[in-house]
This record gives C-alpha cells, structure tokens and sequence, in this order.
C-alpha cells in the first residue's frame, strides 16, 4: 500500500512542478515557434505515458498484492492485450515523429530571399564570412588553406574576392531579415548551436550542411558547440548579436574582405612577422589552449615563456629557445612541459609561418628575458626568487589549481599559505613551513588538507626550483601579512 501512495504522489508532484515551474523556455528570437511547439507535443504525449504506466504500477501493487494462499496465474500471452499495446505505442510514437519531419522539413526549406552566413569550426573557434557587393559568396577548398587564407577562398575567383571575412567568435546579424546559416567544419565534428535562436545542426568535416532562421528580436545570445569535439570543447564559445539594419552594415563595412587579406599578406613591408604571428596563432586556435597575458590554461602560457628553462614530464629540464619551440610545434609530444596533458594536435607549418610563430612567442617574453634568470639558474646575490617561483608555477601548471588571491580551487590557496596552521585529512594539524611544503611538491599524498582531494601529482624540481616555488610561496604570505597591517586597525 505505502509503495501504491508513493508512485501516485510521484505522479502528481511531477505535473505540479510542469506547470508550476518558472523554467519555461523564453520567448523565441526567431520564426521557430513550431519547434517550441513539437517539443511541447513529445512532452504531452511522453508525459501521458508516464502517468499511464506509473499509476497502473500503483493499482497493480494493491490489486495483485501479496495474499496469504493466494497463488500467481500463468498466462504466457494475451494476443488482444499485445494488440493493443503495439497499436497505442505505434500511433505515440508516429504523433512524436510527425511534427519533428513537418519541422526539419521548414528548417532546411530556404527562403529565396534568404542572407547567406558561413560558419567556420575549427577546434576550439568560431570564424564567419558574409558574401560581399554582390550578394554571393566565392568558392572554397582545402587546398587554399593557409596563414593568411584561413577560409580556403580560391584567390582566383573574382565572386570571392568581396566576401567579408570575421576571425573571431562574435558576428552580427540584422533583424527581421532571414538568414541562410552555411556550417563548415575545418577538423572534426562541431555542432553549430544557439539556443535561444532554437538552431543547431551539425558540422561534418568534408561536407556543407545548412538550415535557416529569421532573428526577430535584437539581443546578444551565446553560440555553443554542441559536439564534444576534444579537450577544449567546454571553450568552444561565441556570441552573435542581432541588431538593426543601419548598426549591421556599418559593423560590416568595417569588416576586411577577402582581397584586403590578400593585399595586406603581399607586403610584408606593411605586415610585419609579429602581426603575421598573431594571425597564425587565432587561425589556427593556438590561444584556446595558450594564454598570451599570464593566466593558466590548457597548455603553457606564453608570456614570459621564451628563454626559461622548463621543466619536463620525464623530470629533465630544457631551455625555452627557438629550436625546442619548433619542435613542440612539429612534434608536440616528443617534450612534454610537466603539468600538462599530451593533447596538442601537430602542425605542418613551413619556415615562414614557425618563425612567425616564434617571432610571436618571443615577444611576449623578451622583456622578462634580458632582466630576469630562469628558475633553474644559480641563485646569487640580488636574484628574486619569488619572481622565478612564479614563473617556475605558471611553467608547471601549480596556478591552475592553487589560486594566489585567497579564492577557492582545486588545491588550497597560496595566499597566506606560508606559515600558517592547516589541518590535515586525518584530524591532525601541521604547520605550513618549508619542510611541509617540499614534501607536499615531493609527495603530495603523504599528507592532504582536509576539503580537498588527493589528485596533485607527484613533481621533482632541483632543491633550486624548490627554493624559489618557496620563496614565492612566502611572498603571497608576506603581501598578506602587509595588507593587514595597512588597514586601520591592524
């Protein structure tokens, strides 16, 4: 009895909370009301099943409830109660069908007067072109692919050579007016989705795939990727933004075109080897995975990369110079940096674009270079360690999970660390000194804070790496123990 009132309370509790629930979908920014409409009917009608079925489990569980004496009748089949089973099941499931093919069948089906947008995927960016003056996008292939053609435009066809390209993951639509959206995939499976927009369709490598969509209301909405498509799938995002006729095409007017792109890669003169570096590396999604301001990623940032020894995933150390840089490039496994994962695809770059690249990478540090060793020099009198500590952790990945600003992550923060009393898994208290923090570097399962889990692996820097890991360690503790003094007060 208690199970039949609990099926029955699941029942009502769960059409209570449909229409009680303020999580309704939001008003449509397109012409796709029938597609709210179609998951609304697989919803009444999954829904009609689910309350059939539970509430007959309720009514079998009092009816056909254990009796004293009482035995089970045998009945192998019952063809007039399978009858009807096959026939309700089949017109459910045909009423759930027929809407989605009614749907797809509009969502493919494009307005002659329809704009044309191609959309671009490549792991982990987004890249769109408009067709220029003459309402007509130029053709592409594989073969064109390069640097400075990342859309693959052949540069001899005279329709290509005013399309407006956009190398970035935001792009702008006017209103009102119907959109051919063009979905194109560079590497693997993406999946071209805005939600609130209710579009999406995959993007197969190799081939062009396509639906339509009228945006009707201005707004920023979000473009995801809804195919996991590797490592970097979660970072796979953009925005488009619908706006008004006037405020488009002035935003496309200042979008370059094709033949721009052609002008400005045939004079290096006005194009040096740091912009073209800069342009290889959004072409090719180096900066999903690589930051270029210092903060941690998926792979080692840039900044201050150049010329510091790295230390490596097989405990040797290199020295950060051109040649290991085009081999990472070429080869990406063959050194691993410690604290990363061997997820880098290779690259078949010629001489020029490596050294644009490179030319790229050096910039970012050369300024930390010329006046600061690396952490694994000697340390002599007027080195800052802290300094090289800091390099030494962004290197190995430590601020990825240890934050230096007292937030919450993965590891505990470095921010007043040092010589503070933690307390251990075990109930047991330590106090954060030297001698701890270089067994947790050694050994971090020997003895783990409490609240965080046991997922450090294990490193194995020179004593010299250590000292400076330290030094910075103490200098997050000491710019604490400063700030409170300064406040009135303290």
């Amino acid at each position: 009895m208690a199970m039949a009132i609990i099926l029955v309370l699941i029942v009502i509790a769960s059409v209570l909370f449909h229409l009680l629930a303020p999580w309704h979908a939001a008003p449509a920014a397109s012409n796709w009301g029938s597609i709210d409409t179609t998951l609304f009917i697989t919803l009444i009608i999954s829904g009609i099943f689910f309350i059939a079925i539970t509430v007959f489990m309720a009514v079998a569980v009092m009816r056909f409830r254990h009796k004293e004496g009482a035995r089970a009748a045998y009945q192998p089949e019952n063809k007039k109660l399978e009858t009807w089973l096959i026939i309700v099941t089949s017109v459910g499931i045909a009423a759930m069908l027929a809407p989605g093919l009614v749907v797809y069948s509009d969502f493919v089906r494009v307005p002659n007067n329809a704009y044309e947008l191609e959309v671009v995927a490549q792991q982990w960016q987004w890249a769109f072109r408009f067709p220029g003056q003459d309402g007509k996008l130029g053709k592409s292939d594989i073969k064109f692919v390069d640097s400075s053609n990342p859309f693959g435009l052949d540069p001899k066809d005279p329709v290509g050579q005013d399309d407006v390209l956009v190398i970035n993951n935001e792009v702008r639509l006017p209103l009102d007016r119907p959109v051919k959206v063009l979905l194109r995939s560079k590497d693997v499976l993406h999946d071209f989705y805005v939600p609130q927009m209710r579009s999406k369709m995959d993007m197969v490598p190799g081939m062009v795939s396509y639906f339509w969509f009228t945006p009707t209301k201005t707004g920023k909405y979000e473009v995801l990727c809804a195919e996991y498509c590797g490592v970097g799938h979660y970072n796979m995002r953009g925005h488009m933004i619908v706006e008004e006729q006037d405020a488009f095409d002035q935003w496309l007017n200042s979008q370059p075109t094709f033949a721009q792109t052609l002008t400005t890669a045939a004079k290096p003169s006005r194009d040096s080897v740091l912009k073209k570096g800069r342009l290889l590396a959004e072409n090719l999604g180096c900066s999903a995975c690589h930051s270029q301001d210092g903060s941690a990623s998926l792979g080692p940032g840039w900044k201050g990369l150049y010329g510091r020894t790295e230390q490596l995933a097989d405990g040797t150390s290199v020295l950060v110079d051109e040649a290991y840089l085009k081999e990472s490039i070429l080869d990406p496994k063959a050194r691993l940096v410690q604290g990363y994962p061997p997820v880098m695809v290779t690259y078949t770059l010629n001489d020029d674009e490596l050294g644009a690249l490179v030319a790229l990478i050096k910039s970012l540090g050369a300024a930390q270079q010329d006046n600061e060793p690396s952490a694994s020099e000697a340390s002599g009198p007027g080195d800052d360690l802290a300094t090289q500590g800091q390099q030494l952790a962004q290197s190995l990945g430590c601020l990825a999970c240890h934050s230096v600003d007292g937030s919450k992550g993965v590891g505990p923060s470095w921010q007043g660390l040092y010589g503070e009393t933690v307390t251990l898994a075990d109930g047991s208290t330590i106090k954060a000194d030297e001698g701890y923090i270089k067994e947790s570097v050694l050994n971090p399962g020997a003895k783990i804070v409490k609240g965080y889990a046991a997922v450090m692996p294990a490193f194995t820097p020179s004593d010299k790496d250590l000292n400076a890991l330290i030094a910075f360690i103490k200098s997050k503790a000491n710019a604490d123990a400063d700030a409170s003094k300064a406040q009135p007060g303290k």
